[in-house]
Order: structure tokens, then C-alpha cells, then sequence
């Protein structure tokens, strides 16, 4: 059973992961991921500003939040 911890740490990093597999770095002038993790439950809320980019930032930042929820998901079922 992973630590609250360790659930924030994944979801975390796998929003991230998701943002940067779309942005380049140099695009992404403001991020945002915050994630809780408290009596089971997640939240997870994921913020991108990438004004000189083509892609939608929003439809990213929803991308990001499942992939997160996603990967926690599959760390519960390890």
C-alpha cells in the first residue's frame, strides 16, 4: 500500500510528464500542479500558461490531471 506520500509524488510527476511531452520547456511560462491526497480520495488540479504555443493549454491541463489520477490508480493495483 503506497504512502499518501507517495501517491502525491506520482500524480505529481505524471501530470508534469504529460505537460512536458506536449510543451517545450521554453514555452511554458507558468505551471501549476497541486495535488491532495487525503482519506483516499485525490484531487488533482493542473494549471498551464504557454500563451506562444498552438496547443490548447486547457485540454493539456485536463490530459495531465487524468494521467495523473490514471497513475495512481495503476500504483494502487501493484
Amino acid at each position: 500500500m503506497p504512502t499518501d506520500d507517495e501517491v502525491v509524488e506520482t500524480a505529481a510527476e505524471a501530470a508534469e510528464n504529460v505537460v512536458f511531452s506536449r510543451f517545450d520547456k521554453s514555452d511554458v511560462e507558468d505551471i501549476d500542479v497541486t495535488v491532495a491526497f487525503e482519506d483516499g480520495v485525490l484531487e488533482v488540479d493542473v494549471y498551464v500558461n504557454a500563451p506562444e504555443s498552438r496547443l490548447d493549454e486547457e485540454r493539456v491541463a485536463e490530459d495531465a490531471a487524468l494521467a495523473a489520477r490514471s497513475t495512481v490508480d495503476d500504483l494502487f493495483e501493484e
